[in-house]
């Protein structure tokens, strides 16, 4: 079967999908794989570009390469691997005005992607997006993410995963009752 962005799009925000945005399952995640993983692998090798023309292409596109990846590759370090390939998109998509052209529910995940960065100004960016769009929700966490990048440079639960050496203050951080733990 072909997958479109549209496919994408219906499925992602599907009344039953929309409960395990953020508290998937191991049938989930399996059934993202079964589903989803050749689109994902054709869109990580740069197959899907004509997508970015759209808002609903753009948007299906940073799904696929930032959200996807987190479920299909739990616990494995290919979960991160197109991180930096969905800020593309999504700053390719802002650059067109696109997010503006998407309900605020689908703009938050196409914002979503500077929040999973690393990097300070990513950081930065996800909070005004979140901020100016009024998305106060998605602007507390991405306030909180932004706080840990500040606080250590990096994400402390990703460490394992990307065979980081823990600090001794993200070993603190990741022992307390305040940890997140992605």
């Amino acid at each position: 079967m072909t997958v479109s962005a549209k496919n994408i799009v219906d499925f992602w925000f599907d009344n039953s999908v929309k409960k395990l945005w953020f508290n998937s399952t191991d049938a989930f995640d399996e059934k993202l794989r079964v589903m989803f993983e050749p689109t994902y692998l054709a869109g990580a090798d740069g197959l899907l570009t004509a997508w970015k023309t759209s808002p609903e292409g753009a948007l299906a596109l940073v799904i696929l390469l930032d959200q996807f990846p987190l479920n299909m590759y739990r616990g494995d370090k290919k979960s991160f691997e197109t991180e930096a390939l969905s800020r593309e998109v999504a700053n390719e998509a802002i650059s067109h005005e696109f997010d503006q052209q998407l309900p605020l529910p689908q703009r938050a995940f196409l914002y979503l992607p500077f929040m999973h960065s690393e990097n300070p100004e990513d950081q930065q960016t996800g909070v005004d997006l979140f901020e100016s769009a009024g998305l106060d929700e998605n602007l507390r966490f991405a306030k909180h993410h932004q706080d840990l990048i500040r606080r250590f440079g990096r994400f402390p639960h990703r460490n394992k995963i990307l065979e980081r050496k823990n600090t001794p203050e993200e070993v603190l951080y990741l022992n307390s009752e305040e940890a997140f733990l992605g």
